[in-house]
């Protein structure tokens, strides 16, 4: 690796380590004149200009006919009185909503739109670079910024009018200035015929006009200084790959900016980490946004990524040979969300790397489902699920947005399956095999547990065949641990003196909290002996209802009522 490799290399490193973490891992004048000349004569008056907030009202609330009006009334201003060039008086007119409705609102309800705007205008002047930097496509938040503090008529800037005439004589649409504005302000404030010069530069290097309009929108920073010398080896590079002007052109956003010295450094270094000239034309075909989405920054991001799990240049020049048909950005964006996940599920950096290096598209073409949704269905806990990744990581394809999640059948899961199924076919659960699946995933715990519990209720006292019936009726029953059923059991026959076949006829008994066992029956017994309540209610009458049925079916008969099961619930739900 040669010593610029090595510097290009750290670089990207520096570069990726402050970018990929963000996870974890922005006129008074009777003759008409063109906007750009004057006449020699003219004498600007100059005012203290208030600067307006950004308007945020909906422009669109205004009827159809009113604008209209409304933006005659403004291009008779503008052409009539100010003197404006009528093909500019006009665009300002018709593309400045905002300023539009905030003139309306000075003039109210009037029947005659026209007049009345018109009839404004003549006394209160307005500030016309407001419909001017609208016109051009700017909004009012972006434009607040550059208004003149004391200056309110444009006739009063006449480099910014200059240069604005120039571009619009070269062909850039009025809509379009507003960016380069933006962008580069500089240009409107340089002197006479330096733009001119500028843009035939750029023409003398065989560009044509149509094509300049395009690059010099999509990169407003081109006018800046002299010729951008990346832009023109950029333009030449692809050129040698097979790449006409046009193409460039046809991969370009006029609402994006491009950094030409960045974009260079991408084609620079794919060459320099193997792909050939051959190699680059092909993948840059399939793939312009390697170097023109974000400047090619999504690009040097991934190279990053893949140096910092130490994978060599051969491997990710390779890579690259085989990228997938997917957005670059997209790409990033998915194998950000695995890092993610394989970080949250336990796996260690070193693990990760060398899923990396084995499957280094794998990542970057999948969008796994959050971690949560895939230990929940996988029925799987973190650290199982890391090692099965690092066993089987082509397995992560099945578990993307779109495709159903089924538990994995590993070791341990698989033994509990089967003793699951042996113990529900022992007791007759399910009577037909087919079903047996749909059983199991019914209950929780393994099937030994399961056993236990079933033999739990048997040894208090009930026939075997018995609690098969009760399981069947509710199987609930069993996704309780073995010690809660005998604390129940122990509640229901000991304290509450229920028979034990109470659990036949009411099974539900055994899921009911222990507290609010005690609380209702206790309650029961307590108004039993005031002789509110007939005794031998069943015990699904007691713990079956809500609170508010039972309060009104049984409590609020005692004038007490209320009280006891207040008192009796804070001591027993202390306790």
């Amino acid at each position: 690796m040669t010593h610029l490799h090595k510097l290009r290399t750290a670089s990207i490193l520096k570069w990726v380590s402050s970018n990929f973490d963000e996870n974890h891992f922005r006129l008074l004048g009777t003759p008409a004149w063109p906007i750009g000349s004057f006449p020699s004569a003219q004498t600007p008056r100059l005012y203290r200009t208030k600067r307006n907030p950004p308007v945020t009202e909906n422009a669109g609330r205004v009827s159809r006919a009113v604008q209209q009006e409304a933006q005659a009334a403004l291009l008779d201003y503008l052409y009539g009185s100010r003197g404006l060039h009528f093909a500019d008086a006009e665009n300002m007119s018709k593309n400045s909503p905002h300023f539009l409705y905030k003139l309306l609102k000075c003039v109210g309800n009037d029947k005659e739109i026209r007049q009345s705007v018109s009839r404004y205008l003549l006394y209160h002047p307005v500030n016309e670079f407001e419909p001017f930097f609208e016109s051009l496509g700017l909004k009012p938040s972006e434009y607040v910024h550059f208004l003149p503090p004391n200056s309110m008529f444009l006739i009063d800037d006449s480099l910014l009018l200059h240069n604005y005439a120039v571009l619009c004589q070269f062909g850039v649409a009025r809509n379009r200035i507003g960016k380069i504005y933006k962008e580069a302000t500089e240009v409107f404030r340089y002197d006479f015929k330096v733009l001119q010069s500028k843009l035939r530069a750029y023409e003398e290097l065989g560009l044509s006009r149509y094509a300049l309009v395009k690059f010099i929108v999509a990169t407003p920073c081109l006018l800046v200084g002299d010729v951008d010398v990346a832009f023109v080896e950029v333009l030449e590079k692809l050129r040698s790959l097979g790449f006409e002007t046009s193409w460039v052109q046809g991969n370009l956003s006029e609402t994006d900016s491009y950094n030409w010295r960045q974009i260079l450094g991408v084609l620079s270094f794919l060459s320099d980490i193997g792909c050939s000239n051959k190699q680059l034309g092909v993948l840059l075909g399939q793939h312009p946004d390697f170097v023109f989405e974000a400047s090619g920054g999504r690009t040097f991001l991934l190279i990053g990524i893949f140096l910092k799990f130490g994978c060599t240049m051969s491997q990710i020049c390779s890579m690259f040979l085989q990228f997938p048909q997917i957005e670059v950005t997209k790409f990033v964006s998915n194998m950000r969300r695995c890092f993610l996940i394989l970080h949250e599920i336990k796996m260690e950096f070193t693990e990760i790397g060398k899923i990396v290096h084995s499957q280094p598209l794998l990542l970057g073409s999948i969008a796994l489902k959050s971690t949560n949704t895939l230990l929940l269905h996988l029925k799987i806990g973190k650290k199982e699920l890391s090692r099965y990744i690092q066993e089987n990581p082509q397995e992560m394809k099945n578990w993307v947005f779109g495709r159903t999640l089924r538990p994995l059948e590993l070791g341990e899961n698989l033994r509990s399956k089967t003793h699951k199924m042996k113990f529900l076919l022992d007791i007759g659960f399910v009577e037909n095999p087919n079903k047996i699946t749909e059983a199991v995933n019914q209950f929780q715990g393994n099937g030994w547990e399961l056993q236990e519990r079933f033999d739990c209720i048997v040894e208090a006292g009930l026939d075997r065949d018995e609690v098969c019936k009760l399981i069947k009726r509710y199987p609930l029953v069993l996704c309780q641990s073995k010690k809660l059923i005998e604390m129940k059991i122990d509640l229901l026959v000991n304290h509450l003196c229920y028979p034990l076949s109470t659990l036949l006829l009411f099974p539900r008994y055994l899921t009911c909290g222990i507290k609010r066992v005690k609380h209702r029956v206790f309650m029961y017994n307590w108004l039993k002996d005031q002789g509110t309540v007939e005794p031998g209610s069943a015990l699904s009458t007691i713990l079956y209802p809500s609170d508010l049925c039972f309060l009104r079916k049984f409590v609020n008969h005692h004038p007490c009522g209320l009280e006891v099961w207040q008192d009796l619930k804070n001591k027993i739900y202390s306790e």
